[in-house]
Order: structure tokens, then sequence, then C-alpha cells
């Protein structure tokens, strides 16, 4: 079960890697006049749809609540109200159930997710997460045995993303909006500065390259 932002979704997996059914009820269009997720409404919205979600997870998957030997559920980091809907239900359920109940890191779930299409990946290796409020560069040394390299200083890539495309007044979610023009444009047509080239950490820098962006457009 995940509910850490604007999206309710629920999967049946079997031996943690096949997934049977996978539901996702998307809050898109409810947030795009406001040009990004209002935390209040994501939360009230979770609450309307987690129950349809998980049902449907289940039919689609032919089990019933009973066949599922655990309940795994997003605990963080995310919008507290979003996750404690979630939280609450998938509790309910395990202690219902009596199955154990498995709280999922947002960011460490991302990790995980390239072996359900790569599993021929195998530790150690090097991941770069680029999630919404999260831009970190990541070391997996062995299965949950995980060293930090670097992470953003200030905003997150997709911060950023949708931040310029607000100010270009592009609609929401700007990320796939901003990608798709971007490869209809020239790369070199505008020279922006790229912060950190020359530093030897591993860590991060979209605050400076987003004040030119903004500055450029308003110059326009």
């Amino acid at each position: 079960i995940e509910t850490s932002c604007d999206e309710t979704a629920a999967a049946i997996v079997e031996d943690g890697k096949k997934i049977i059914s996978n539901v996702v009820a998307s809050q898109i269009n409810i947030h795009q006049k406001y040009g990004g997720v209002v935390p209040e409404i994501a939360s009230r919205k979770h609450m309307e749809y987690i129950i349809p979600v998980i049902d449907k997870a289940l039919d689609e998957s032919e089990k019933k609540i009973t066949d599922l030997s655990a309940i795994a559920v997003t605990y963080g980091p995310g919008l507290i109200g979003s996750l404690l809907v979630g939280l609450s239900v998938a509790k309910a359920m395990a202690y219902a159930q009596n199955i154990p109940l498995i709280g999922i890191n947002h960011l460490e779930a991302h990790i995980y997710a390239n072996f359900l299409e790569h599993n021929e990946i195998k530790p150690p290796f090097v991941c770069l997460i680029v999630s919404g409020g999260h831009t970190s560069l990541v070391y997996i040394r062995n299965f949950e045995e995980y060293k930090l390299l670097g992470q953003t200083k200030d905003d997150a890539a997709g911060e950023v993303f949708d931040k310029i495309a607000k100010v270009l007044d592009l609609g929401y979610p700007g990320g796939p909006i901003t990608e798709k023009l971007a490869k209809e444009g020239e790369p070199s047509s505008i020279k922006f500065p790229r912060p950190l080239l020359n530093d030897k950490s591993y860590d991060f820098s979209f605050s400076g390259l987003k004040t030119a962006v903004i500055y450029y457009i308003k110059e326009l």
C-alpha cells in the first residue's frame, strides 16, 4: 500500500518480485488547477480512494484478503496526512488478519523497484534516486546496506521542474511537459550555470539553476 504523496496505490505481489495486480488512483486532475499538490486535499482523496483501490487490486489478482501473508505499507518520507491514511488502513488489515505489517521506506522502495524489471542487478551498485522532493546518490553495498554518497543541497530536481513549468505556465505536473518540450529545443542555444562541477563531493545543487532560468524568462 502506497500513499506517500498524491497517488493511492495497492499491489498484490507474490514471492517479493512477481506483481499479480497493481492499481493506482491518480489525483493529477484534482491538483492541476493549484499548480502542485495540496496536502490537505491529497489526504482527503486518499481516504476516499484507499478501500476501492485495495478491493480492485484483490479482484484483479483473484485473491481474497485471507490469502495475504503480510501487508507492506509506505511509512515515509512523504506528506504526513497522506501517509497516515495508508498506515491506518494497513495496520487495521494486518491486525484483523493477524498477519505481519511491514513498514517500507519510500526511497528504499525506489531502489528495490529496479529489481522488478532488472532482476539481473546484484549488489554492489550505485543508484540515483530522483523522485519528487528527493535527489540522492546512494551506494548499495548489499541488500539493506546503504551509504549516502551525495544529495541535493537545496531544491530537488523534480521541484525545480515543477517550479519552472509553473513560471512558464506549462501546466501540472511540470516534469513530463518540460521534458517533452526540451527534446524539441536546441540544447546549446542558452547557457545556464552548472553548479558544483568543480566540487569533489557527489552533492547536487539546483537552486541557482532554477533562479537563473526564472530571471531569464522574466527578461524575455
